[in-house]
């Protein structure tokens, strides 16, 4: 599958100025940089410079969502970006693991506010996982981080430019 790598870059909002914070889990570390290579291009891409990034690196997926929290608390983030790969294995571990990091993100994503991207694949296997990783191929770590920056550039303001259809 090629990606409409223009089309990706037109649509990401100017944002200059925010704070993100990337947290990655490192289990399977080559997919892991890949991802947050991915990441990093979105950000920059959005007009956040380098000194608006904190990185965080945790051992599994299982720890994400903690991480992301403490990112919050800590350095006073507009939004975090949760990176990390789950491959399916013989046992339940799988199903676990990817449940629970996903309610974990978005249960700190509804009770903070603030985006926090959900770049953590659950995939099959590792083939699979390298071509959503990946940055010549799908990118997904460049889609989640684009995806909480497309939702941290929505205004808080009322005054703001509307959303929906009913307004």
């Amino acid at each position: 599958m090629e990606r409409d790598v223009k089309g990706a870059l037109a649509d990401l909002p100017d944002i200059e100025g925010k704070r993100v914070g990337i947290v990655v889990a490192e289990f399977y570390p080559a997919l892991a940089e890949w991802l947050l290579d991915g990441a990093r291009r979105a950000v920059s891409a959005c007009g956040i410079a380098e000194r608006g990034v904190t990185i965080a690196r945790v051992a599994g997926c299982f720890e994400l969502p903690v991480a992301a929290m403490r990112m919050f608390g800590r350095d006073e983030l507009d939004a975090v970006i949760a990176l990390g790969v789950i491959v399916r294995g013989e046992t339940p571990h799988f199903e676990y693991i990817a449940s629970e990091c996903a309610r974990g993100l978005m249960n700190l994503q509804l009770s903070t506010g603030a985006p926090v991207g959900f770049g953590v694949l659950t995939v099959d296997t590792i083939a699979q996982a390298e071509e959503r990783a990946d940055p010549a191929r799908r990118d997904k770590g460049f889609e989640a981080a684009a995806a909480a920056l497309r939702v941290l550039s929505i205004s808080s303001d009322p005054e703001s430019r509307p959303l929906g259809f009913r307004r």
